[in-house]
């Protein structure tokens, strides 16, 4: 079973010229999402890793499920006002402006592990975003993993800027 194949993609979505990669088909396999989630977790076999960072909002679909089978805690990445308590923020970048991230103060412990997880790696730019977060927080990043990579975009590179170890199970080119 190929994880890629089972991806939809949807032309001229969310605008045109552009073409959406839909893992919620991916999702709905049981199959399919059961590997995937074990394809995300293997690299990190026998690391120690003490937290999964999920980014909102699918993030949070794939982050809670390798937490589980890495038994480690799960932390949400957010937009601004949508955690409930004392937060750290970090600005990024998008195609026109900026926006917010956030994470809870008390959510990473200095020294922690933490590994990255997220549906999607286009840009890079809410990944970096995290990568910040985390860092501010003293924990240490042992990697950042995605079911999809957009090549083109260059979040790849941005990561690796950052010295972040990435693992992606499957290219889509173009964006």
């Amino acid at each position: 079973m190929d994880v890629k194949s089972l991806i939809r993609s949807i032309p001229n979505y969310p605008k045109p010229g552009i073409i959406f990669r839909d893992i919620t088909t991916l999702w709905q396999d049981a199959r399919g999402f059961r590997r995937a989630v074990d394809e995300l977790v293997w690299p990190y076999a026998g690391d120690r890793i003490d937290k999964v960072v999920g980014i909102e909002a699918r993030g949070f679909i794939l982050g809670g499920a390798v937490a589980h089978q890495l038994s480690v805690g799960f932390v949400p990445v957010r937009k601004k006002g949508k955690l409930p308590w004392q937060t750290e923020q970090q600005e990024y970048e998008l195609e026109y402006g900026t926006d917010v991230m956030e994470i809870h103060q008390d959510a990473i412990v200095a020294g922690e592990n933490v590994l990255i997880v997220d549906d999607l790696l286009a840009t890079g730019g809410t990944a970096e975003a995290a990568v910040k977060l985390i860092r501010r927080m003293a924990g240490e990043i042992v990697g950042a993993a995605f079911i999809v990579e957009l090549p083109a975009l260059g979040g790849r590179e941005r990561l690796d800027t950052l010295g972040i170890r990435v693992r992606s199970l499957c290219q889509f080119e173009g964006d």
